[in-house]
């Protein structure tokens, strides 16, 4: 009985948040080492297909480095990176668009395996993704950055009630395929999209005072809080680019970001729907 109670207290704590957000656009990213695990993505894929339930409009951006790295292993191609970068070759790009695609269908799959209506899509395809090459002082080859977000196909699919999965590839105006990094994708469309939240899964519980004490979690940050700890190099490192897409988001008119770990069962819920949420919110 006792725990029939907390259990609907939990639901009455979430029912003003699914009547705030009902109807609303939320961008989640999913990527890096935690894609590669399927049981944790499936967990993932159960939050986003409640939030469909529950009247949300969810779309998803993921990676594939791991699906990628593995792909270019039997190939006998070795990864190589600078700055964080994967220098892509024509033949790279290939391996990449492929590996990224497979992993777009499984993660279709999957969502429509628990309930959920879902289609995926390449950022190359219908003009949703306009690519812009990257000027390094080392060519990175087919790298690029999103330079336009076209949201015709993804208003449709979401206006029917349609969770879009998105590969983070982009086609320039010369014709050409880009690999382009998954966060300022997902932070682009987010922006475009003019999404309610912003959503970054990650590795780690979220922004940390210490990187080494997972319990110094910051629940909230403002923008000028996360730019004054990237100066003082307390957010370092994997961590810059995450926090630099939440700002990004919030630059395009997103109203909050969130960064929350992937392993944590249900993350994306109890960031949502409850008072304390469990990760760190990025806002203006």
């Amino acid at each position: 009985m006792e725990k029939a109670i907390k259990k609907s207290d939990v639901l009455i704590e979430a029912l003003p948040f699914i009547k705030r957000f009902y109807g609303k656009a939320v961008i989640i990213k999913h990527g890096g080492s935690t894609i590669g695990d399927r049981k944790l993505t499936r967990g993932i894929l159960e939050d986003i297909v409640f939030m469909s339930y529950a009247g949300m409009k969810p779309v998803l951006v993921h990676g594939g480095g791991p699906a990628i790295n593995a792909a270019m292993k039997k190939l006998g191609k070795a990864p190589h990176f600078v700055n964080g970068q994967r220098v892509t070759d024509r033949d790279t790009m290939h391996v990449v668009d492929r590996a990224l695609s497979e992993v777009n269908r499984w993660l279709v799959a999957e969502i429509k395996k628990l309930g959920g209506k879902s289609y995926g899509l390449s950022g190359r395809d219908s003009g949703l993704i306009t690519a812009k090459k990257i000027k390094s002082s080392i060519d990175l080859g087919f790298v690029g950055e999103a330079s336009k977000i076209g949201t015709t196909l993804l208003d449709r699919l979401l206006d029917a009630n349609i969770i879009p999965v998105v590969s983070p590839v982009g086609r320039g105006t010369d014709g050409e395929i880009y690999n382009i990094n998954a966060d300022s994708s997902a932070a682009k469309i987010a922006g475009a999209l003019k999404a309610e939240k912003f959503f970054v899964l990650t590795n780690v519980r979220g922004v940390l005072k210490n990187p080494k004490d997972p319990d110094s979690l910051f629940n909230t940050l403002k923008s000028g809080d996360v730019r004054r700890l990237i100066r003082k190099g307390i957010v370092a490192s994997g961590m810059i680019p995450k926090v630099s897409a939440c700002l990004l988001a919030l630059k395009g008119g997103v109203k909050k970001s969130h960064i929350v770990s992937a392993a944590l069962p249900h993350a994306l819920l109890l960031e949502i729907f409850t008072k304390e949420g469990i990760g760190t919110e990025i806002i203006r």
